[in-house]
């Protein structure tokens, strides 16, 4: 494409900003408000590409993007990307040692941190924002008594200083970033090395009885699809009905794949294909100085 149209969960300054820049090749580049905002954007048509985030090390899946995809909209996840998270305590360019009232992050962000809110700032009031980029701008224009947890890119981007650097409670913090399109197209790409090749599908029961699961994933087991991932999630058509979320490490094929189709559906199951893709595995720059 001369010129890809790619949403992001904005604004300047999330993480998934920083995913977007370290992975694509040039671009008109687009922030949303919100993770529901930039899929309908794709739905419509007025981008080709979103991205937006799948998973944390830390706090697991984020249930919306999931439960988005499958409900809401008819998208295909056509690569993955995995980056570092690194959280810092930012704080108002004026700040000279004012005790801080209120902190302000995205939900994901601030379960990144209890610990260590927990033992610096228990008194100070919690506020969740749609995203850690609009945590900052708030900041950036309430005063020396609030601080965000967010990146040195969200620093930077508002004019804010870093209190204090890494605060999130566990080294290993890295978040998965779905991107997707309505209708794939080949995304230009940095030159950046695949990790693997995956296949996500969603696996359906016709109800639920003993042994259900052990017959889907058996289907995929005496076949040596290896399943780095399995999550389930309600269908939100009654209590007790749930479909599955399986990550296969193998881009998809045309056996063994329409194997486990035809398979699942002699059980009654139904099985869609949500993409198949690369994963990336990419590096973010150090932060900036702490201040």
């Amino acid at each position: 494409m001369e010129n890809q149209r790619i949403g992001y969960l904005g604004p300047k300054g999330t993480f998934t900003k920083m995913a977007v820049d370290a992975l694509f090749e040039g671009g008109s580049f687009i922030s949303y408000e919100s993770i529901p905002a930039c899929l309908d954007a794709v739905e419509r048509g007025d981008i080709e590409t979103g991205v937006v985030p799948l998973e944390n090390a830390i706090e697991g899946s984020v249930h919306l993007t999931i439960d988005y995809l499958v409900h809401q909209v008819n998208q295909s996840i056509i690569a993955e990307m995995t980056v570092p998270i690194k959280q810092h305590l930012l704080v108002h360019p004026d700040y000279q040692g004012e005790i801080i009232k209120k902190i302000y992050s995205h939900s994901h962000a601030i379960a990144q941190c209890h610990q260590y809110l927990h033992k610096h700032y228990p008194d100070a009031e919690i506020e969740y924002t749609a995203s850690t980029g609009r945590a900052a701008e708030i900041v950036a224009s309430t005063g020396c008594e609030t601080a965000a947890i967010g990146n040195h890119l969200a620093a930077e981007e508002n004019g804010l200083k870093l209190l204090d650097t890494n605060i999130h409670d566990y080294d290993n913090n890295h978040t998965r970033f779905a991107v997707v399109q309505k209708n794939p197209k080949t995304l230009k790409v940095k030159d950046h090395t695949v990790s693997k090749h995956k296949t996500t599908v969603m696996v359906t029961l016709p109800k639920d009885y003993a042994g259900a699961l052990h017959q889907v994933l058996a289907a995929f087991s005496w076949r040596k699809m290896n399943l780095s991932k399995i999550e389930s999630r309600p269908m939100k058509t009654g209590l007790g009905n749930y479909f599955f979320l399986i990550d296969v490490d193998q881009p998809y094929d045309q056996v063994l794949f329409p194997g486990v189709q035809a398979e699942l559906e002699a059980l009654g199951c139904q099985l869609k294909v949500l993409g198949t893709y690369p994963a990336y595995q990419i590096d973010i720059p150090a932060p900036i100085q702490k201040a």
